[in-house]
């Protein structure tokens, strides 16, 4: 049976799937965690079809979030958890390929949004169209479409950005968050215009091959990777400032938290921070993995316990 590990075309060459990741992730990327960003799964591909609602609104298409035209898919019935994906990537390469979506189906109704910017979603080349204020807009835009009033909230590098900023301002919208692939400096500062700059030129540079930041290069690579990817759109997502959440807004907090990170992130870097700003928050490192962590089997078995238990 030939592989389903499909591939990709990145500068004249065709490439898998894990090796598009292992370039940006193990060749060279750094800290480069500062922009909003992350990258997709290395899981065996796998064409899941959602299950019918019993309700009149679609169960996979498209709804209005503000003005901007915003995807998303849903699988089985249940209680819901919403998923959120990393930079450059999409919800189908993030949670379906990887085998997320059959992973949660036993305990979940699976609902993932592609994020604006991004796979079959409008891609706006206004920098003000994004921030985590919009994003996490369509997130909760998403939830009304679908009459969900609370859900479990799972995000990914870029999606636990934005699933921090919705556990921080929006929590009473959720049942229970899991933020993987987060860093202390991700969510809480301080910013980096720098390096949200070198993305953003890295997306629009005409010869990928000029490019010298080691970051940019890597996630242009990702970018030129994936179907539908708008460059413009990217670049005016990294664009936009990005703005560090005051741990004072967790204070607050009253629901389960678990935070996954890999021991070797070198993108993120560690979240002690973070877990410490959120009260009753559980912080697992997995040993050996690195950014790619969400796709560690481990990190599933942490995930479903965790759902499990509440």
């Amino acid at each position: 049976m030939p592989s389903t590990d499909y591939r990709y075309r990145i500068q004249g060459l065709r490439i898998t799937r894990r090796e598009v990741l292992r370039y940006a992730f193990v060749a060279g990327v750094g800290l480069v965690g500062i922009a909003l960003f992350g990258c997709g799964g290395e899981g065996e591909e796998k064409k899941g079809t959602p299950t019918a609602l019993p309700a009149t609104v679609a169960p996979s298409g498209f709804f209005d979030s503000d003005g901007v035209k915003i995807h998303y898919e849903t699988f089985g019935e249940g209680r819901p958890i919403v998923l959120v994906h990393g930079y450059t990537i999409n919800l189908k390469f993030n949670w379906v390929d990887s085998n997320w979506v059959d992973t949660l189906q036993p305990l979940r109704r699976v609902v993932a949004l592609d994020c604006r910017g991004h796979g079959e979603s409008d891609k706006p080349h206004d920098p003000e169209a994004y921030g985590l204020d919009n994003m996490a807009g369509d997130v909760l835009r998403l939830m009304d479409h679908l009459s969900i009033d609370k859900a479990d909230l799972l995000g990914y590098s870029q999606g636990s950005g934005i699933s921090s900023y919705l556990l921080a301002h929006h929590r009473e919208r959720f049942t229970s968050v899991i933020l993987t692939a987060i860093g202390d400096r991700f969510v809480l500062g301080p910013t980096d215009e720098g390096h949200s700059n070198s993305m953003a030129e890295a997306m629009l540079t005409e010869d990928p091959s000029q490019i010298t930041d080691p970051g940019g290069k890597a996630f242009r690579a990702i970018a030129d990777a994936m179907p539908n990817s708008d460059l413009k759109a990217l670049a005016a997502l990294a664009q936009h400032p990005r703005e560090p959440i005051d741990p004072a807004d967790f204070a607050g907090v009253d629901i389960p938290v678990l935070i996954v990170s890999g021991a070797n992130d070198n993108v993120m870097g560690r979240a002690d921070e973070l877990a410490a700003a959120i009260p009753g928050a559980k912080l697992v490192t997995i040993p050996d993995t690195d950014h790619l962590v969400v796709f560690d089997p481990r990190t599933k078995e942490e995930v479903l316990a965790f759902l499990r238990e509440h």
